[in-house]
């Protein structure tokens, strides 16, 4: 009951399974029993790689990291699990916790968020990637019948695709390169478009592909005077943007959205633990299980990383941990 199994990310391209101490929970503490994680595949392949840029490694640690970037790190953020030992109210329950992948750890009780009734723990991986797709909507700030682009059908994408089309009378695309996202759409209910048949004279447009084609794309297909929200992180690449036609004439927006702070016109009143909670409440809609399309073994974790870094175009990937 003293050790724990982790992964960490010991060199760029390489991960292990260690053990480590379990520390005893203390007053206010909680142990938790992992059931599930989610790979957040675009941050966490970056990490894996060691492309996290030396002037982020402050803004990109994770609540309960250990070690610092680029390794040995132990990095992650979509934890859930059932409660050991801790207090009353939560012995037992169910939990989030915004975790590296590890199969039994001691974090403070107020750090572990409650499943709602009606999420299952399967899903709930999901939670974190709900947060941030919150935040962008809080950001890009939609208004009724806006017209919206979403660029990039990842789960982060399609999350506020999701979400924003729940906006009265508002018309939402969400386009990819992939023509089977199509089907992940529909699950959705979203409309799709491939990036040929995108309509433009957006109000309002969402890039979250995480390419160059994508972002340039984004700013053909907003209107006059429209805003383009950013949500892609590039990590120590460079993106490219050609700004000699029209960007100026049009006066186009551009602007990013990143879910480490609370939007800034919902920070006064939001707490990051209460804008979790509406993440955990959102995932009751069961068609967001279309958004993890695979699953694998704990211990198997080391090589699936390392297949998921090398691969493009996954949406979630749930980690299941021994019984």
């Amino acid at each position: 009951m003293d050790q724990a199994r982790a992964l960490w990310i010991s060199r760029p391209g390489h991960a292990v399974i260690e053990r480590q101490a379990l520390p005893a929970v203390g007053a206010g503490q909680a142990r938790v029993r992992a059931l599930y994680s989610g790979i957040s595949r675009g941050t966490e392949a970056l990490v894996f790689q060691g492309q996290v840029p030396p002037g982020q490694y402050q803004a990109m640690r994770a609540p309960f990291q250990e070690g610092d970037f680029p390794g040995p790190v132990k990095y992650g953020y979509s934890s859930v699990g059932i409660v050991e030992q801790g207090p009353a109210s939560l012995e037992g329950r169910v939990v989030f916790c915004l975790h590296p992948h590890q199969d039994r750890y001691v974090v403070p009780a107020d750090a572990l968020r409650p499943l709602p009734e009606g999420v299952p723990a399967e899903r709930a991986v999901l939670a974190a990637n709900m947060e941030t797709a919150i935040n962008a909507c809080w950001d890009a700030a939609p208004r009724v019948g806006d017209r919206i682009a979403v660029i990039g059908a990842g789960v982060v994408g399609a999350l506020v695709a999701w979400l924003l089309a729940r906006h009265p009378g508002v018309a939402v695309q969400l386009i990819d390169i992939n023509p089977d996202r199509s089907g992940l759409a529909a699950a959705l209910g979203v409309a799709f478009a491939a990036p040929a048949q995108a309509r433009g004279g957006c109000d309002l447009v969402i890039h979250a592909s995480a390419s160059e084609a994508g972002l340039q794309q984004a700013l053909q297909l907003a209107g006059e005077e429209a805003e383009v929200i950013e949500l892609s992180w590039f990590g120590q690449r460079t993106a490219t943007l050609a700004l000699g036609e029209d960007f100026h004439s049009r006066r186009l927006h551009l602007r990013s959205s990143q879910v480490g702070a609370v939007a800034p016109a919902r920070r006064r009143r939001w707490s990051h633990a209460r804008r979790l909670d509406l993440a955990l409440d959102l995932l009751r809609a069961a068609e967001l299980d279309a958004l993890i399309d695979a699953e694998s073994a704990f211990d198997d974790l080391p090589r699936t990383l390392a297949a998921l870094a090398a691969a493009s175009g996954g949406l979630c990937h749930r980690v299941r941990y021994p019984k």
